[in-house]
């Protein structure tokens, strides 16, 4: 992993998959959010291999503004796999994923940007939730509540728009190209000494299209990498009574 990262500020990753109706308008809540707030930011807008009109409207946002770049995968790589494509070219100190549904408004990210600094982590809860449709609620809950279980863990939430030292992340492997990128990098870092702090936040409705959480895909890649997880965790135990 490269070892980019040391200007202060944010690096931003905005991945988005066919979201023609909603990647404009989260860039503009995300410049809303770092105005004041930032002095030092950039956006990293990755087309996960869209067939509508998202590539070329990230081109035309980076052309017209600065502090903009644009990664056109190839092919859908996942919310895991364009998060570490987003991190190979941050620059900044601190890493945040925005996706580009649109879902997080200027007043939801400020709270998130003004803890950066108290810990090194910053991880986003969701104090309203019941704007989500309920099987993803549902969903969410028991996500939460078996990975607190299995790895003695109290976060409130995992997949938010987690803040990361570039640093930190860049010392570890996210092997997760799917939904449990997240989890998979909290926990790891959280785990090996890592300090964190929770802040809450408010969402909006999706404007357009549907969650692509629910998918039969998602949910076996998820479980393959909370085994992956637990197999981790147990070697890392069993090294550690090794060397005492």
């Amino acid at each position: 992993m490269s070892n980019r990262g040391v200007s202060p500020g944010v690096s931003f990753v905005v991945p988005a998959l066919n979201e023609e109706a909603n990647v404009a308008a989260t860039v503009g809540e995300l410049r809303e959010a770092c105005s004041g707030l930032l002095e030092e930011y950039e956006l990293i807008l990755v087309d996960d291999g869209s067939t509508d009109r998202t590539g070329p409207i990230m081109d035309e946002i980076a052309a017209a503004g600065p502090r903009v770049m644009v990664v056109h995968n190839p092919r859908n790589l996942g919310l895991g796999g364009s998060y570490k494509v987003g991190l190979s070219r941050a620059r900044c100190e601190h890493f945040m994923l925005v996706p580009g549904d649109n879902a997080w408004p200027s007043d939801g990210l400020a709270p998130i940007l003004r803890a950066i600094g108290q810990a090194d982590i910053v991880v986003p809860y969701v104090t309203n939730s019941e704007v989500r449709p309920l099987p993803r609620r549902l969903l969410s809950a028991a996500f939460t509540q078996i990975l607190n279980l299995l790895f003695g863990l109290r976060l409130r939430y995992y997949n938010g728009v987690v803040v990361h030292r570039t640093q930190l992340l860049r010392q570890i492997e996210i092997r997760s190209d799917g939904f449990a990128y997240q989890a998979e990098a909290l926990i790891k870092l959280i785990m090996s000494g890592a300090t964190y702090v929770e802040v809450p936040c408010c969402i909006v409705e999706r404007t357009a299209g549907n969650s692509k959480a629910l998918g039969f895909r998602n949910f076996a890649r998820v479980a393959g990498t909370i085994y992956y997880l637990l197999r981790e965790v147990r070697r890392t135990q069993r090294e550690q009574k090794l060397r005492k």
